[in-house]
């Protein structure tokens, strides 16, 4: 803007100096012409009273200073008596030259027009002599011209001058004017105080200001809205366009890509995770089909759904949902092989009643072996009751259901209980069971409890060796109640201590397949301590025993 005004600016001074150079010249020319005439009229009149004093003679001195003016003399007839520019004799008869024609008629007379002798414009004056001739002065107009010519140079000078001036002008008046303009508040409008022709314009952008303003508080409240809720998602939001760059994600997102932030810059899709089954996923939704694959991701199983946003019969990109179905896919495993212990728990003493029973049924066995078989039928039972026991105890652990409520439980009186318990088999088996045990108490479910310690306690006896030692500890450390029950049996080897805790599984099966039990102990002390929010470790050195520690909070 600032350069058109100096542009308009700069046009309009030189215009003005030109339309100002034409009239003044043409009023200078005016000027010049009138005063020329009034010049010859008046060297014309002295001319004329000089010739009527002196007569011809006069003339000759004036054809001496003939450069400035041509004197002729003029018979009444026409006929050329006296000229300073040429020879009379060669001239021709003036009696119809116009100024002559006046003069004889009135006195005096006048005419401009071309001169055949000078070529040239020429202005004449003509005067009738008392004698009857008619005394002419002429002047060439180009001594108008020369005037007008002498005075260019200047002229020229003050039009430069004048330019520049307006130049410097234009150009201070221009950055006069657009500096508010330039210092408009445009976030605040109204509070601009300018040229009041921008009133209106100024009005209107404060108006479009405060819509702008409010839309953008809605447009802000609505994306709070959608962060928010999409933030507190447990699954992961992803949403890509067309070139599969991420658009927007919640956190949810980056915890379940693994990822620890997105830069502020759009990132391919791809960046964030290069497996084939995302890959062949993005391949089938953005070709505008529903699709959905399982990836692994840092040991966790996430499934990602994926779907297309279309507009107008055109793909423009993709929702991607992800979900964590690790603990979905850990509890399917589980219910399998669940499943598959649980048959071949029950199938092995099912089988054997079902034999000794078929024997028994047939009359096969002798008198003297019922009781045997008939023993062995009961131990098979007790052994399917109390796995059926275990697998009910699990099931209401794992589901928290029909558990009693919580309540300060004093957890010695409930070790001493159990080593009282144990004792006998201890015995049996000649285990030395020691206890150090000191007064503590935790809030929990006496019942649960009371299944971990004897849990913990029995498998120490029976995994032990005979002449082996079992020690249950109690003790307070600042928040915790520690029970630990160690032993000095067969030990677990380190590749195995993690599975430990699983259903049914059982370590070394060459030294535990005599031993009796179900293999849901130890799951059983895992869900215990999952309930109580007690943390469990284990200690282990194969030949040498095993420490199970449980830190109960206070």
């Amino acid at each position: 803007m600032k350069k058109k005004l100096l542009l308009y600016s700069c046009l309009l001074a030189v215009a003005a100096i030109i339309i100002t150079a034409v009239l003044i010249n043409i009023t200078v020319y005016r000027d010049f012409s009138d005063s020329m005439r009034e010049s010859v009229r008046l060297d014309a009149v002295n001319i004329s009273q000089a010739y009527g004093s002196y007569g011809e003679d006069y003339l000759e001195t004036v054809e001496g200073d003939s450069s400035t003016y041509r004197v002729t003399l003029i018979s009444e007839q026409g006929e050329v008596l006296f000229d300073t520019a040429a020879d009379a004799e060669s001239l021709a008869n003036h009696a119809d030259r116009p100024e002559v024609i006046a003069a004889l008629a009135d006195g005096a007379g006048e005419s401009t027009r071309y001169s055949e002798t000078l070529s040239r414009e020429t202005y004449y004056y003509a005067l009738a002599q008392a004698d009857g001739t008619i005394l002419r002065v002429a002047m060439t107009i180009d001594s108008v011209y020369a005037s007008l010519l002498a005075m260019l140079p200047l002229m020229l000078l003050i039009v430069v001058a004048v330019f520049i001036l307006s130049l410097l002008l234009a150009s201070w008046q221009s950055r006069r004017i657009i500096r508010p303009i330039n210092e408009l508040d445009l976030d605040h409008p109204a509070d601009n105080d300018i040229y009041p022709e921008l009133a209106p314009l100024l009005g209107r952008l404060q108006k479009q200001n405060e819509q702008i303003s409010a839309q953008m508080a809605r447009l802000r409240q609505a994306q709070n809205e959608f962060a928010e809720i999409t933030n507190h998602m447990r699954e992961g939001f992803l949403i890509i366009d067309d070139k599969e760059e991420v658009l927007s994600y919640n956190k949810s997102a980056l915890s379940l890509l693994d990822i620890a932030e997105i830069g502020e810059t759009p990132q391919h899709i791809l960046a964030l995770n290069r497996s084939e089954e995302l890959r062949g996923t993005l391949e089938r939704v953005l070709a505008g089909e529903s699709a959905e694959c399982l990836l692994n991701i840092a040991q966790r199983k996430v499934r990602l759904l994926a779907n297309p946003v279309v507009d107008q019969g055109q793909v423009k990109g993709a929702v991607l949902l992800l979900r964590d179905t690790t603990e979905q896919e850990e509890r399917e495993k589980l219910r399998r092989e669940f499943t598959a212990n649980v048959s071949h728990e029950l199938k092995t003493p099912l089988t054997s009643i079902s034999g000794y029973a078929e024997i028994i049924a047939n009359g096969l066995a002798r008198p003297e072996d019922v009781p045997r078989f008939a023993g062995s039928i009961y131990d098979e039972v007790q052994r399917l009751i109390s796995l059926i026991n275990d697998i009910i105890k699990l099931s209401r652990l794992d589901e928290e259901e029909g558990l009693p409520q919580r309540q300060q439980v004093d957890l010695a009186g409930l070790a001493e209980t159990v080593c009282e318990r144990l004792e006998p088999e201890a015995a049996r088996r000649r285990i030395m069971l020691e206890r150090q045990i000191a007064p503590c108490s935790v809030s929990g479910i006496e019942q649960v409890l009371e299944e971990m310690v004897y849990n913990l306690v029995d498998n120490a006896i029976k995994y032990n060796r005979p002449e082996g030692q079992v020690r249950v500890a109690l003790e307070r450390q600042g928040a915790e109640a520690v029970l630990s029950v160690s032993d000095s049996g067969i030990g677990i080897p380190e590749s195995e201590q993690e599975r430990i805790f699983e259903r049914f599984y059982r370590v070394d099966k060459s030294h535990s397949d005599n031993i009796p039990g179900t293999g849901l102990g130890l799951s059983i002390v895992k869900h215990g301590a999952m309930i109580h929010h007690a943390k469990i470790s284990v200690a282990s050195q194969v030949d040498k025993g095993t420490t199970v520690e449980v830190r109960f909070p206070l």
